[in-house]
């Protein structure tokens, strides 16, 4: 994750790594072999060898997969775009679910997941023996196993079956992996992050700086809770949430936390609004990171940011937006316009291209899976762009992880889904409509309708509604007509490639044993 916020080593620290290009995980590259045996002697080596654990939070593909991406590609309020059928592949078979285990972006995310994990791993390993200050010390052992247990979240509810590492593995070991059980993996999640809280050497708040975009206790917490959320454990979910989230509509008194007042603010790249109030979980970009073609992968600008806006865009007067020329990925469909179009967020989440063209503001050339309807939460800004580098590589926008309003939302559905009502006067309903009411909309009771509705119109086009369709069974009937085969589509395959050189087996969905 290098930026100007959390700057990240061009060595690797952790010994391997797992190269975006190479095609499956058991083929490291091993740039940093011989380091390693002199590395890890002090605490600057330790902290760069913690960046490197981050670095892998803000993984972009060579492919340009991102796991944001791939999710609302997969989902029913995006197709894939982008100039052609085959545009970005990896996409496409998420839009048409044509994903097999040798084609789709499941081995990128796959590669992801491992990738952090051993890297984590490996600074976990080391830590006991550096001589250093036993307070920060501490500290990178608890964003560590954070990390892990971020990394492992990804993983089991993308594969279900998944290999558990929880120290460095030998690369001649790889070859012997197999799976565990997912519910040791689940435990595993939740003991990394309830070890990461109870070590005390999370803090509550990170001041303003460089080090904003590192793990604090209420990313911790939230991340728990959506674990719970995940395994239905409810009743927990919404204990873990309600430290995060604290009186609805008001500022948390520990961690800091509040909705932002204008919606719109949150989508703004400039750095006053990077690791707002609303932030839990940021992934940071930079327009300063040189990103070039040779290395899509290596950049550190957003690649949604140039993907996302109309292709051959020219605004012909004004006042009308000055979006880049991009190239036209992740169209907005028409069933998420109707659901959008009379909600006050609107503006903020679409960028509604055929009415530019019908007022005479602006032109575009239409793309595959074209709607003239785009996501402006991520459409690249002219006023974004850098002379330095490839401008298309180096947007600086960041992402959200986590946010305020998600984990009201998710805290309401715990709530109400065991058993407590959505009523006025209920917490589930405070909740519910402090969200609505930072937009001016309404108070509505608290139902699981509702709730999902407004996830669906506050988190629209951030990656999270295709997970929410998944974890709720509802994609076999929102899905059915892109594709989605509910005998086989709610977990991954396991990537063809790992299957070949080690002893794991193929998920029974896609016609394994496992």
């Amino acid at each position: 994750m290098k930026s100007r916020y959390f700057p990240i080593i061009c060595a690797l620290a952790a010994g391997l790594t797992v190269s975006s290009c190479a095609d499956s995980w058991l083929e490291p590259e091993l740039r940093g072999t011989d380091l390693e045996q002199n590395f890890y002697k002090n605490e600057t080596e330790a902290f760069k060898g913690l960046v490197a654990v981050y670095d892998v939070v803000g993984w972009q593909g060579g492919g340009y997969v991102t796991r944001t991406g791939m999710a609302n590609a997969a989902s029913d309020d995006h197709f894939a775009g982008g100039g052609g059928a085959s545009d970005v592949n990896d996409l496409q078979v998420m839009t048409r679910w044509e994903l097999t285990p040798e084609i789709g972006p499941h081995n990128d995310l796959w590669r992801k997941g491992f990738s952090g994990i051993f890297r984590a791993n490996k600074l976990l390993e080391k830590l006991p023996a550096i001589p250093m200050d036993e307070a920060k010390k501490a500290r990178f052992a608890a964003e560590c196993k954070f990390l892990r247990a971020y990394f492992y979240f990804d993983l089991v509810r993308m594969f279900k079956n998944i290999p558990l590492f929880v120290k460095p593995v030998e690369i001649n070991q790889m070859f012997e992996a197999t799976q565990a059980a997912p519910a040791e993996v689940w435990a595993q999640i939740e003991k990394d992050l309830k070890e990461a809280i109870g070590e005390a050497q999370l803090p509550d708040r990170i001041p303003p700086g460089d080090e904003k975009a590192r793990v604090t206790k209420g990313a911790a917490h939230a991340l728990l809770g959506k674990v719970y959320i995940y395994q239905e454990k409810w009743a927990a979910a919404a204990t873990e949430l309600a430290l995060v989230n604290a009186i609805p509509g008001m500022a948390n008194p520990t961690y800091g936390y509040k909705l932002l007042t204008n919606f719109g603010d949150l989508f703004k790249s400039t750095p006053q609004f990077k690791f707002n109030e609303e932030s839990i979980f940021e992934i940071s970009y930079t327009n300063t990171s040189q990103g070039t073609w040779d290395c899509v992968a290596c950049t550190e600008g957003n690649v949604l940011n140039i993907m996302t806006g109309p292709r051959s865009y020219t605004a012909k007067t004004a006042d009308a937006p000055d979006y880049v020329s991009g190239w036209s990925f992740l169209t907005v469909t028409k069933e998420l316009y109707a659901v959008m179009k009379d909600d006050p967020r609107f503006p903020y989440t679409i960028a509604d291209l055929k009415a530019l063209v019908a007022a005479g503001k602006a032109s575009y050339s239409p793309g595959h899976d074209d709607t003239g309807y785009f996501l402006e939460k991520f459409a690249g800004r002219a006023s974004n762009r850098v002379p330095s580098g490839i401008p298309e590589l180096n947007f600086p926008q960041n992402i959200y992880d986590m946010r305020l309003a998600d984990t009201y939302l998710l805290e309401a559905e715990a709530l109400v889904r065991q058993g407590q009502g959505g009523g006025a006067g209920s917490r589930a309903y405070a909740l519910l409509n402090a969200v609505r009411g930072r937009v001016g909309l309404l108070p509505v009771e608290a139902t699981i309708d509702n709730i999902f509705l407004e996830r669906r119109k506050e988190l629209a086009g951030e990656g999270h509604r295709f997970f929410d369709l998944l974890r709720t069974k509802q994609a076999e009937v929102v899905l059915k007509a892109r594709g989605f085969d509910e005998k086989k589509n709610y977990v991954f395959p396991i990537p063809f490639n790992d299957l070949q050189s080690t002893k794991m087996e193929q998920n029974k969905e896609w016609g394994g044993s496992k």
